[in-house]
């Protein structure tokens, strides 16, 4: 049986979430302190100290470290209320790169180390970031990884240049992706770490301009120079950096189109009140076809997004690893919800490209949803290979 009902107790913490934003959060989208290179951590910590007095924050983690232990589905009515406001995932510590963070650890993390970097994440008292990317190395395809570890026996050294960083910027809890070197004691090959943010050897060179504005302190150019870490710093098996980064990869992908979802339906009640009281040739422009059908494409795009959201995470929450659903999920809801902005600026005119509304903003934001967690054409790539019979 498919049943697409709500429970009343999951309506309520939902309607809970989103006039919680709508009251405390929405406000901040004014504040300087949400630059160019996104909220600054000072922002951060002020609206993550109002969600954790509103008994919101971190509500996905685990019931062991104070969360409510979500399901999938659960994340999905929730993240979509909090994004109403891109701020809301902020102060509620589901935003990226944090939440995608947080499930690695918790997946993967021994007991000592879930204390030094996971719990101070999800207190919300340190942010944390993922070090994958690379100018001329790993992105899309991160087989091209050129940084690289070096092992001794004791110590790891770690050496090369990552870009895109999201939140490098002062946070303290790090993942590092690093191509592990042949040697006598682990096994080789792309490897994750953990490391201090504030550890000699990690030099964060500069904070990228960029087009988005909704991540902690931007995306940031960082080099690694002769980091030693200690074995410790090991997380999971060595070699095994791309199975983990895909156990991250399917849900984080998810929760983007989450959130993105919930701004995507408010830049659309925003261009509907607009439809209903702006003129033009003697009726409110709703009443022409030109704009109300632009309105009903965004309502039918809005639909099948969350329909198909709800259904990967209903997988996830059936054990499944959801690698293909989520990938079509991905490519299908960046695109869609980046058309419905897009709709939503040409409805509202002249003023939906300045920042009399949040329209703008959120346009730009979204654009660049259409390429984290991989662009479009990667995972239309693993698609077609999935259905022609040559993937997995």
């Amino acid at each position: 049986m498919i049943d697409f009902s709500i429970p009343e107790d999951l309506v309520a913490k939902r309607d809970r979430v989103r006039q919680w934003v709508i009251d405390e959060i929405i406000p901040y989208e004014t504040d300087p302190r949400l630059t160019q290179h996104g909220p600054t951590d000072g922002l951060r910590q002020e609206l993550v100290e109002k969600a954790r007095a509103a008994g919101l924050l971190t509500i996905q983690a685990p019931v062991e470290y104070g969360g409510w232990g979500l399901s999938h589905l659960e994340q999905a009515v929730l993240y979509e209320a909090a994004g109403w406001s891109t701020l809301g995932p902020v102060a509620m510590n589901c935003a990226a790169p944090d939440e995608g963070n947080m499930f690695l650890l918790n997946k993967i993390t021994d007991a000592a180390q879930a204390e030094r970097y996971l719990r101070p994440v999800i207190e919300g008292h340190q942010r944390s970031v993922f070090a994958m990317t690379e100018p001329d190395g790993a992105g899309s395809d991160p087989g091209q990884l050129r940084t690289t570890a070096t092992f001794d026996g004791t110590h790891f050294r770690i050496d090369g240049l990552k870009w895109l960083i999201t939140g490098a910027n002062g946070a303290r809890t790090w993942i590092i992706m690093a191509d592990l070197q042949e040697n006598p004691h682990l096994p080789s090959g792309p490897t994750l770490f953990l490391a201090d943010g504030d550890a000699p050897g990690i030099v964060i060179e500069r904070v990228m301009n960029s087009m988005d504005r909704n991540y902690v302190e931007g995306h940031c150019v960082v080099r690694f120079d002769g980091l030693s870490l200690p074995r410790e710093a090991l997380l999971g098996e060595a070699g095994a950096a791309f199975r983990y980064a895909q156990l991250r990869l399917a849900p984080a992908r998810l929760t983007h189109a989450m959130r993105w979802l919930g701004a995507a339906e408010r830049a659309q009640s925003i261009a509907i009140d607009h439809a209903r009281t702006r003129t033009a040739f003697g009726k409110p422009i709703a009443e022409h076809q030109g704009v109300s059908f632009k309105i009903a494409d965004n309502e039918i795009a809005l639909h099948h997004c969350r329909l198909s959201v709800w259904y990967v995470a209903w997988l996830l929450d059936q054990g499944e690893k959801a690698r293909h659903e989520s990938s079509v999920a991905k490519a299908f809801v960046s695109e869609e919800l980046f058309r419905v902005l897009d709709r939503c600026v040409q409805v509202l005119g002249g003023i939906g490209v300045t920042e009399e509304t949040p329209v703008s903003m959120l346009f730009r934001d979204v654009r660049g949803f259409r390429l984290y967690d991989g662009p479009t054409e990667v995972h239309q790539y693993a698609i077609a290979r999935k259905v022609l019979g040559g993937g997995r």
